[in-house]
């Protein structure tokens, strides 16, 4: 078990900001949160709960989610929807790089709009593909880098100039499905969209949502 360091995590603005988003998040946004977890079974992980807003997605056939927030703000919050959840959810502290839980003690894993944040990615898929089981599943729904020319232009701009100093450390132009497929597991699906946003939030309207395994 990796062991459980004190959080350095803390964007009290943000969190207070992401917490109002989360309660008004567009059909859109709730439709791609029951895609990314249908079908899920066993024992999940969720990194970065942020303030619990996938627990009322998760299936019946889920039996325990551990869900892991650094954000002290965001955490308690998630304590608390966790409590109304229909699936049994804990919640605990722990950073991407370490996470507070044994090896290979999960079925299924879940990333949902977290992978843009982290300090390291491949850090953060590293201690996934630690605690999933062999052949575990890794679901995971992101904003990430476009394929289109100008946007990932404008992506890597502002991502230079201030948007991970402004949004909690989110970075906009993250190929998050390469990371994942360069850390251990092989991609089985893999959907790009483009999500409506408010125009000034165009670099985070690129979308992936899909299904990778632990190999």
């Amino acid at each position: 078990m990796a062991e459980k360091p004190q959080s350095a995590v803390h964007h009290p603005l943000f969190a207070r900001l992401w917490s109002v988003m989360s309660r008004n998040e567009p059909p859109e946004i709730r439709g791609h949160r029951d895609e990314l977890l249908s079908g899920l079974s066993g024992r999940v992980i969720e990194l970065g709960a942020g303030v619990g807003t996938n627990f009322a997605h998760y299936p019946a056939s889920v039996d325990e989610v551990v869900a892991v927030e650094p954000e002290p703000y965001l955490r308690e919050r998630a304590q608390a929807a966790a409590r109304t959840a229909s699936v049994s959810i804990t919640v605990l502290a722990g950073d991407a790089d370490h996470l507070p839980v044994e090896d290979e003690g999960f079925d299924a894993a879940v990333a949902c709009l977290v992978l843009c944040s982290v300090p390291d990615q491949q850090s953060a898929l590293a201690e996934l593909h630690r605690v999933l089981r062999s052949g575990g599943e890794l679901r995971f729904y992101e904003h990430v880098l476009s394929e289109r020319p100008r946007v990932a232009r404008s992506q890597r701009v502002v991502d230079r100039l201030f948007w991970p100093r402004a949004f909690g450390g989110c970075h906009t132009a993250r190929d998050t499905p390469a990371a994942i497929s360069r850390s251990g597991f092989a991609m089985e699906d893999e959907r790009r969209m483009w999500v409506k946003t408010v125009p000034v939030a165009f670099p985070v309207a690129t979308h992936v949502i899909g299904r990778a395994r632990r190999l």
